[in-house]
């Protein structure tokens, strides 16, 4: 199971809502990312930086794409 979907479903949210929220409000869904990577990284006293920032880009990168995915070819 995908970090998406494992998080979509702790969140009780359907792909199709998810794909939306991505859509409508991926800023705040990036500066959500942001805002854990740096909890993260003051947690680890800057120790682990280059590694949070890695995980920050890559969590980043999975949520547009499973954002502009097109719910498995409905028409």
């Amino acid at each position: 199971m995908s970090f998406m979907d494992t998080l979509k479903d702790k969140l009780g949210m359907s792909k199709a809502k998810t794909d939306d929220m991505m859509r409508q409000h991926g800023d705040k869904v990036d500066q959500g990312i942001d805002k854990a990577g740096q909890a993260v990284d003051s947690k680890t006293g800057g120790k682990h930086s280059d590694q949070v920032q890695t995980g920050v880009d890559k969590t980043k990168d999975a949520a547009h794409k499973y954002g502009e995915q097109d719910g498995g070819g409905q028409s």
